[in-house]
């Protein structure tokens, strides 16, 4: 049985993978409209096609420095599910390699993630590729605890 493809990708010289069927596409980067009073993680607003998505920053999403642009970031374009509503979201990244599959159709937990006292609840699981360790980003759950899934609903209309 093969596994699914993946999209690896680099941020903060760590590699990892989500699904090929979460992505969207992959943009060169271009300009990102700041939003004020922004989380640190949202990086602002930017045009795809006439519509605006979001953009975040994976490194801030891992818990792990800001790092500079370079000509190898890139936006992956990817959906994600929250409260019952797809929606669509960028994800800055510092580079993206390629379009594969996990060694050996093999992905696993992180059994010790309790005894560590580290959640990983934003890991689906930790395979390999080309024998490097890649972490599969679970994107569900990566958004689920954030201020940025409020964000995503709905404004209430404002009183008269």
């Amino acid at each position: 049985m093969n596994s699914p493809d993946v999209v690896t990708f680099v941020a903060d010289g760590a590699l990892y993978a989500v699904p090929v069927s979460r992505v969207q596409e992959i943009l060169d980067l271009q300009p990102v409209a700041a939003m004020p009073n922004a989380p640190a993680h949202l990086l602002g607003i930017t045009d795809l096609r006439g519509e605006n998505i979001p953009v975040v920053d994976l490194r801030i999403l891992l818990g792990r420095p800001a790092g500079e642009d370079t000509p190898q970031t890139r936006i992956l374009v990817v959906w994600i599910e929250s409260r019952g509503q797809k929606a669509i979201i960028g994800v800055r990244t510092d580079r993206v390699i390629e379009v594969t599959q996990l060694d050996d159709d093999a992905m696993r937990p992180v059994a010790e993630a309790e005894l560590l006292r580290w959640s990983g609840q934003a890991i689906a699981g930790i395979g390999r590729c080309k024998g490097a360790v890649v972490s599969v980003v679970d994107l569900d759950n990566l958004f689920k605890s954030l201020p940025l899934s409020a964000a995503l609903e709905p404004l209430p209309a404002l009183a008269s």
